[in-house]
């Protein structure tokens, strides 16, 4: 089985990177932090770029998977081989159609933290953005496009256009001389008299290709005919197109003042050898101030004075400046043609972000409606819930009354924390308690106890009082008045020794006594139903583990 010859194919010639791109992986040291291993390629070690998994496992750029199959027969993966010679398999067996797209380490990849390591550049960033940055970075080295052979700053290329660059150079067509841009504004030659400018540009020596490197389709910029040089496959391309409109726009406002630069050098050369009066066309009618160019380009009145300054030459030169004429006419035409589709295309962009932006209007309107929709259910459901909320109280008030309740004249009441209920008593906070209601029968009276713990009346700050209270029930029209049933009030004692009983017949003429008008009548009982010294004396088990029971026997027969 044929194995790997190399693990680097960036050392092979001809299979260096674009300038913009890194084909064979992501170099480690662009990353703020040191990358995880399982986010580096098992062939070159860089950060992965579009990353495979194999059926074993390992991950590799789509590049250098590619290019290890196509330059070795039955690759087998390199890292099987390192981890453990022994654990071979056919799952080892490089092939492109049996790896798979890692699309979740493709995500997290995107979102790691980068900058540019190149000289003088702060830029920092993710590295979904990288590629972008790196076709727009002013402090890269890029090659001349003129093929003179230099590597400059991309800042400072038109610096170098300008004024290094050996074949950016126009010929003097009098004195035959080549000069830089810069010497040619300047130059004079026997009153000016130069009569054509011409750029030479070389072309860049193609490299020679080495068909062992891998193969990777890369599209130009619709805008690198004004100086974009970014380079990728078309999904990157039309990613790159919109989100670099400013710089594009920039590229287009440079390319156009070079081109009225040009544009007003070539009229003063041929105005050398055409007299003002030819500037009117017979055939025409018009002058060069209304000149327009098809695409909306008009030379105006400016460029008139600018360019063609007054002289007068033999009529058998016309010829020569109609030439010339036509030949810059043809070129602005050109020039134009281009920029029309250009500004075309931004134009398609515009309108698609506007709908986009309209729809995305009307999306957020629907859902402002579906949040204000919600919003009143909730509204609603609230006031649903503190409904409910009131009645099940209102349940368990009742149940905890049905509870309590006695529908056959006895009733025991328990009194709990009867320490704090007396200081409360004695303090005014308290004054009285009252037991739950209950009933001589089922259809009977309602009534209830009402205890004073520090007396009341004549019995106040020495006896414990207890008072029998008549409510108004629900069949009082049914019963007979006044109440004149037997009751008898009796304290336990805890220890079943001596219980305190008394007991009284209720006064027929009292108010107590009458059917109740409100909610309940007067109380009436015995102020002086028990002694508080005998209540806390430790001879009784009145109150124990602070609590103490009321008995109330109402007499039915």
């Amino acid at each position: 089985m044929a194995e790997k010859t190399t693990r680097d194919p960036q050392n092979v010639p001809g299979s260096s990177p674009d300038e913009n791109e890194f084909p064979f992986g992501y170099p480690s040291n662009i990353c703020e932090d040191v990358p995880d291993q399982k986010y580096l390629c098992s062939n070159c070690n860089n950060v992965l770029k579009k990353a495979l998994q194999t059926l074993c496992g390992h991950r590799y750029c789509s590049a250098c998977l590619s290019w290890i199959v196509r330059t070795n027969k039955n690759a087998i993966c390199q890292k099987c081989k390192e981890e453990d010679p022994s654990t071979l398999s056919e799952g080892s067996l490089l092939t492109e159609e049996r790896a798979f797209g890692d699309a979740a380490i493709n995500k997290e990849i995107s979102e790691l933290k980068v900058h540019c390591v190149t000289l003088g550049c702060s830029w920092s960033g993710i590295m979904k953005n990288f590629e972008e940055h790196q076709s727009l970075c002013e402090y890269a080295l890029i090659p001349c496009h003129t093929g003179c052979g230099h590597m400059v700053m991309r800042k400072k290329l038109a610096d170098h256009l300008e004024n290094g660059c050996v074949n950016n150079v126009t010929m003097c067509q009098k004195c035959k001389r080549s000069l830089s841009s810069s010497e040619y504004q300047e130059h004079s030659c026997e009153g000016n008299l130069c009569k054509e400018q011409k750029h030479v540009q070389t072309e860049t020596p193609s490299k020679e290709k080495n068909h062992s490197t891998p193969l990777i389709n890369k599209d130009g910029c619709r805008f690198s005919e004004v100086g974009c040089s970014f380079t990728g496959s078309k999904e990157k391309i039309k990613e790159h197109e919109k989100t670099a409109v400013g710089a594009h726009m920039l590229l287009l406002l440079q390319h156009i003042k070079q081109l009225k630069a040009s544009v007003c050098a070539a009229a003063k050369s041929a105005n050398s050898f055409i007299p003002r009066s030819e500037l009117n066309m017979n055939g025409a009618g018009k002058s060069i101030s209304d000149l327009q160019i098809p695409g909306g380009l008009e030379i105006n009145g400016d460029l008139e004075v600018d360019c063609f300054p007054g002289s007068s030459v033999s009529e058998d030169e016309s010829i020569l400046q109609q030439l010339v004429r036509e030949k810059v006419i043809s070129e602005l035409e050109n020039k134009l043609h281009v920029f029309e589709n250009i500004v075309a295309v931004l134009n398609k962009e515009v309108e698609t972000s506007n709908l986009e932006i309209m729809a995305f209007r009307r999306q957020s309107e629907l859902d402002q409606n579906i949040i204000r929709g919600l919003e009143l259910k909730i509204a609603e459901l609230h006031r649903c819930l503190t409904q409910k909320d009131a009645g099940l109280s209102t349940l368990h008030k009742t149940l905890l009354f049905s509870e309590q309740a006695s529908y056959d004249g006895v009733f025991l009441w328990k009194i709990t924390d009867v320490g704090r209920k007396l200081q409360d008593s004695v303090t005014g906070r308290t004054v009285s308690l009252y037991s739950p209601a209950f009933y001589t029968a089922k259809y009977g009276y309602k009534v209830c106890l009402r205890v004073y713990l520090n007396g009341d009346g004549s019995g106040k700050g020495t006896h414990v009082s207890l008072f029998f209270v008549v409510m108004k029930g629900d069949y009082d029209a049914l019963l007979p008045w006044p109440f004149r049933h037997k009751v008898t009030f009796m304290l336990l004692d805890q220890n079943n020794r001596e219980h305190i009983i008394d007991a009284f017949r209720p006064d027929l003429t009292s108010a107590s006594f009458q059917r109740p008008v409100n909610d309940m009548n007067i109380a009436s009982g015995c102020p002086m139903f028990l002694p508080l010294s005998k209540l806390q004396s430790p001879k009784y088990a009145y109150v124990k583990e602070d609590t103490l029971f009321l008995k109330c026997i109402i007499e039915t027969n």
